[in-house]
């Protein structure tokens, strides 16, 4: 057995540490766009593969006998990219996803089904926004008038969005931590995407406590037959059986 993790989550770094510890020979991949990346006790490799078709060789060529695919939810290409090469490649593969964030009661939540739809939902009248997106997709936001707080792992330019303030940390982060920065930003509202998990919520929580509307994107949608779990334990039985599920 040779697996092929599609890593990138605190997820995968769970699930590449559980391989390790079993004696399962697994690969790590990461997409590369983090300069710092935390690496698990597992072989790596940085970068894209090259598509659907390179993906397929890869497998091939690595003698891959199973993938799971635990990168971010919102990593949509990549995890389209990996259904589609391992049905070429005749390879099992199953997807390690944290459950989506539901609204609790006080919660503001808009849900929006995407960028565009998050741009069009904000304010008219230029405010403090708290955008929890990353720095992949900022361009749409820029024309908007607002005064922008980004939070984000590396301290490189912030593309498409001159003038926002950038807050560099790495997760998990905590309720007060997250209070006293909307508070110290003046933060009036909050645009995130619904990423799932514990490392990310505590804007959430603190967004309910301070009364702050917060515009939610949902996660996108996948081709049928994509098989989901959410826990190591789920991983590790699927690749004792993987025909139970996935591709």
């Amino acid at each position: 057995m040779r697996v092929l993790l599609l890593g990138g989550t605190t997820e995968a770094m769970a699930l590449a540490r559980a391989l390790h510890g079993a004696g399962i020979d697994c690969l790590y991949s990461l997409a590369g766009r983090t300069g710092t990346p935390a690496l698990p006790p597992v072989p790596c490799r940085i970068g894209g593969f090259g598509g659907i078709d390179g993906l397929a060789a890869a497998l091939r060529d690595h003698a891959i006998s199973h993938v799971v695919d635990a990168t971010h939810p919102f990593a949509a290409q990549m995890s389209r990219n990996a259904m589609a090469a391992c049905v070429a490649a005749r390879v099992p593969l199953v997807a390690f996803e944290r459950p989506a964030w539901v609204p609790l009661p006080g919660d503001r939540w808009t849900r929006v089904p995407g960028i565009g739809a998050a741009v069009a939902a904000l304010p008219r009248d230029p405010t403090a926004v708290f955008l929890a997106i990353g720095r992949q997709e900022l361009v749409p936001f820029a024309q908007t008038g607002h005064r922008w707080l980004l939070r984000l792992v590396d301290p490189d330019p912030v593309p498409g969005l001159p003038g926002a303030t950038a807050v560099i940390a790495r997760g998990p982060f905590t309720l007060e931590g997250d209070l006293a920065l909307l508070r110290d930003h003046a933060i009036r509202i909050i645009v995130a995407k619904n990423a799932g998990g514990t490392g990310a919520r505590a804007k959430l929580d603190a967004a309910r406590e301070l009364g702050l509307p917060v515009i939610l994107i949902d996660r996108p949608a996948y081709p049928a037959g994509r098989s989901v779990v959410a826990t190591v334990a789920e991983v590790l039985d699927w690749l004792a059986h993987p025909a139970r599920l996935g591709v």
